[in-house]
């Protein structure tokens, strides 16, 4: 058999009929090459690479293709998938890397040339930037450990934001916090788009659109994580107490009833955990977690069922509320309930099918699964107690064994939960360290088609804390938190001003300002985005219609600038929301004290 390089020196230089004989040729090895493809594709492991010899032969029939071909990429014996495999160098082995760099110069006046990008090209170009990294995580996986984030602290304080505004209001507020957390939700899906799969983050899209004000949004996560953290410990402090007191009613040993020393004991067991650089490991916990959650809403439940809390029930407002004050300082403790847009990004990256109906149903199933939950528990709640339901309502019920196992595992779950707040924390304040204030140059003002903000692994690898670095700002979250739970008793405090910082900041500012930044018409990455899109509904009008636009295609425009104004007010209303809970928290609630 002739060497591969004298076939490409006779094909550069034979005469138009020789070409055709060569077209031929190599259609008719094109074929014997599909069906030794097809058996070694199907013998081999998915990981497992083409051998070099069929990788070679595969890229040398494209090559004469594409040198005398007319170009009508129908009738190519090579599948685009195979065309695919020798374009991208991440599928090509080191000994066939050179080979991405044969072809044809392109043709600025070839309707079909990759310089002028083909329709065909354009949507394989498209797909590159999912090339490197595909996610292994499923779509019920991911709504797991979505609604695992929500759930938390703020369903055991629902039944006591209602007191404050009264059923009907409660719901609403309920269901209103539910809609904008999940459209915040839905913006950081639309910003994913413009970073390559795998690297979305805050910190990546801060850095296309803010990246001098990047130190505020990782200080806002930073903040607002802590006080998650610590709002888990308070918990466990809270009901620890309770649980000794169910399963030892006689019990006499004061450390033991002391909710400092539980605290303390408890911080033995999450310090290891908040130590994993991985969060892989603690994902089987996510199933407990749940199980926890599930139990205390049957328990609420039952308890309004079995009406043994009557005798110590208050009033109970339908529809009139408790004045303006009460409600400004509950409401962000809804706010905080939703709060779940520090994990969305790492669920984007990990998701097998990231296609845009697949994530809106993750958001829908996770909003909507908390917002009836939350809803159900604070109704049920209220009615037991009235109004004198307390912060945490699972600290009120009688010592009985159904609810010291309820406490306990409520104890679980949070104690699950806070290596999940201290992972967030620890990226955002090593980012905040790291920020240094950055000139913008000439490249970042008028980026190439080309210049996405990628993090290649060399990248990753440089940019990974170190283990000193790493296990300080570890030892800090840790002991900071640690004393702030020692010190603060209230939980409802911790999450009215959780709540009016951070959890405002990372669900309704942060998506809102990125989105609207990020597709400014006049942003280059956004009209690169813009581009491979309107291609690809060309395309497919084109197969299904002889190149007729889509009435999804002339109502796209519409629907970017509606977008795009509702990402504005989301940002407004955020800023509206932090202010207000701020000034009630800090003054009108203190006076009333």
């Amino acid at each position: 058999m002739a060497r591969s390089e004298d076939v490409l020196c006779y094909a550069v230089t034979c005469p138009p009929d020789a070409g055709a004989c060569l077209q031929s040729l190599a259609r008719l090895f094109g074929f014997g090459t599909g069906l030794a493809m097809l058996s070694a594709n199907v013998s081999a492991r998915p990981q497992q690479s083409s051998p070099a010899a069929v990788l070679h032969l595969r890229l040398l029939l494209s090559v004469l293709l594409s040198l005398f071909t007319d170009r009508t990429v129908s009738n190519a014996p090579l599948p685009d998938a195979w065309l695919r495999d020798y374009q991208d160098p991440v599928v090509l082995p080191d000994s066939m890397a050179g080979y991405s760099a044969i072809g044809p110069e392109p043709n600025d006046t070839d309707p079909m040339s990759s310089s002028t990008g083909s329709l065909r090209g354009r949507r394989r170009g498209r797909g590159k930037k999912d090339v490197g990294f595909l996610g292994q995580a499923s779509w019920i996986s991911s709504v797991i450990n979505l609604v695992n984030t929500i759930l938390g602290a703020g369903l055991l304080a629902m039944p006591s934001a209602l007191s404050k505004m009264g059923i009907f209001l409660g719901i609403f507020v309920i269901a209103w916090a539910g809609i904008t957390s999940g459209f915040g939700l839905y913006l950081q899906t639309r910003c994913a788009k413009y970073v390559d799969r795998g690297h979305v983050s805050f910190n990546a899209l801060s850095q296309l659109t803010y990246p001098n004000l990047s130190i505020i949004f990782d200080a806002a996560i930073a903040i607002k994580c802590f006080g998650v953290a610590v709002s888990y410990l308070i918990i466990i402090g809270d009901l620890m107490p309770g649980v000794v007191r169910g399963f030892a009613p006689g019990i006499d040993i004061s450390f033991l009833l002391d909710r400092q020393f539980w605290i303390t004991a408890f911080m033995l067991i999450v310090i290891p955990l908040s130590f994993l650089r991985r969060l892989d490991s603690l994902k089987y916990t996510s199933v407990i977690a749940l199980c926890s959650i599930a139990y205390l809403v049957i328990l609420v439940v039952a308890h309004y069922i079995k009406g043994d809390t009557l005798a110590d029930r208050g009033d109970v407002r339908v529809f009139q509320w408790a004045g303006p004050v009460p409600v400004l300082a509950a409401f962000p403790v809804i706010v905080f309930a939703y709060t779940c847009h520090q994990n969305m990004f790492s669920i984007l990256n990990e998701i097998a099918d990231n296609s845009h109906f697949r994530t809106t149903s993750v958001i829908f199933a996770s909003i909507g699964g908390a917002c009836a939950l939350y809803i159900l528990t604070g109704i049920t709640g209220y009615l037991s107690y009235g109004d004198n339901i307390k912060g945490n309502i699972v600290s009120m019920y009688p010592t009985a064994a159904a609810s010291t196992i309820g406490r306990l595992a409520i104890v679980i779950l949070v104690m699950f939960s806070y290596p999940l707040q201290i992972h967030p924390c620890r990226a955002s304040i090593d980012a905040c360290l790291k920020w240094r204030p950055r000139r913008k140059t000439q490249t970042e003002a008028s980026p190439s088609r080309n210049t996405l903000l990628t993090n290649s692994p060399k990248q990753s690898v440089k940019t990974e804390m170190g283990d000193v670095r790493f296990a300080i700002i570890s030892t800090i979250l840790i002991v900071l938190s640690f004393i702030t739970a020692m010190t603060v008793s209230s939980l409802e405090k911790v999450l009215a001003y959780v709540g009016s910082t951070g959890s405002t900041t990372i669900s309704f500012i942060l998506p809102g300002l990125f989105y609207y930044k990020i597709s400014d018409p006049d942003s280059a990455h956004h009209q690169r985005l813009v581009k491979d899109e309107d291609d690809e509904d060309e395309f497919d009008s084109a197969d299904a219609e002889g190149y007729v636009m889509s009435d999804a295609h002339k109502n796209r425009n519409w629907r970017r600038g509606l977008l795009r104004t509702l990402s504005l007010s989301l940002a407004v209303y955020g800023v509206i929301v932090m202010v207000t809970c701020l000034v009630t928290n800090t003054f009108l609630v203190a006076a009333a004290h």
